[in-house]
């Protein structure tokens, strides 16, 4: 029997971390953040990561390993996670891969296609957002593949960027490039999907955003703000705070930004999770529910496999 790599993903502050932890601590195993701003040292309070006692309750790996002046791409992940996971299912039969970033998550479960690289076109590309911002680029791609300019994150320069170099350098759009065929995987996988009533998964993040700001949210963007041009920091949260430490909003405005855009982000996840028709999703208000229907897979899976 192939061991069982089980994905959460969902929406921001849907209350993915809690859940994943209860599932590792229920079968015995660890976990992997495919939380692409929980990688950096330097990001704690902005990106909702796991606490110092969260992660002594079950091992995280993949959290706190990057500076945020390092780069690291999808396709690094999908190496280094399944290297990980090579030598982790030597001595576990599961692990539990959580996070919502959407990219990292198919990277891992299917791959990722092999497009067009231009060092030249992407430099260009990158001047012209730091001259100009996002905007220019945003309609550029709305031009040039409008299907993906409507699913991409309008807040992540970073993916416009590469899909407007793959568009320029190869004359095709960047999503009919992308073949979307799975690769082959030495593990099963068992994706849930939590959702939840809008208005309570709103009140969520709107709450998160407030305990953000109590623990300390505004001091830890204080200490990155002169590094606020790298890629890890153009991140909802980071931005409207910048945007306040240097005069140009209200701290009460940023505060009402950074939940109305982490609102519109959560919109976008689901919009990308609901894709994967293999998802099971499941009602985020009723954990109890949901560990006990993935404990009773495993066991499903374990009988199955002892009575073949």
């Amino acid at each position: 029997m192939k061991p069982l790599l089980i994905v959460v993903v969902g929406p921001t502050a849907i209350g993915k971390t809690r859940l994943s932890i209860q599932i590792a601590q229920n079968l015995g195993t660890e976990i992997i953040s495919s939380d692409s701003r929980q990688f950096y040292k330097e990001l704690a309070i902005g990106t909702a990561k796991p606490t110092e006692k969260e992660r002594a309750q079950v091992p995280h790996h993949f959290v706190d390993f990057l500076s945020i002046e390092e780069e690291y791409s999808a396709g690094q992940f999908e190496r280094d996670v399944l290297a990980f996971l090579d030598e982790f299912f030597q001595t576990h039969s599961t692990a539990v891969m959580v996070g919502g970033s959407g990219l990292f998550v198919k990277a891992v479960c299917e791959g990722l296609d092999e497009l067009p690289k231009d060092d030249i076109v992407r430099e260009k590309l990158n001047q012209r957002f730091e001259t100009d911002g996002i905007a220019p680029l945003l309609e550029e791609l709305e031009a040039l593949d409008p299907a993906f300019h409507q699913q991409v994150d309008h807040g992540n320069p970073q993916r416009i960027i590469r899909a407007l170099e793959v568009c320029l350098a190869s004359g095709e759009k960047y999503s009919s490039l992308r073949k979307n065929t799975a690769k082959e995987r030495p593990f099963d996988i068992l994706t849930i999907g939590l959702d939840g009533e809008r208005s309570w998964v709103y009140d969520r993040i709107n709450r998160r955003t407030e305990i953000m700001m109590e623990e300390g949210f505004l001091d830890e963007a204080r200490t990155v703000f002169e590094r606020r041009e790298l890629n890890a920091l153009k991140t909802v949260g980071y931005r409207e705070l910048f945007d306040h430490l240097k005069g140009e909003t209200t701290l009460e405005r940023a505060i009402e930004l950074i939940q109305q855009n982490t609102r519109r982000f959560a919109k976008r996840q689901l919009t990308w999770f609901k894709k994967n028709k293999e998802t099971h999703w499941m009602d985020a208000q009723n954990p109890e529910e949901i560990i006990a229907w993935i404990k009773n897979q495993v066991l499903h899976r374990t009988s199955s496999a002892g009575n073949r």
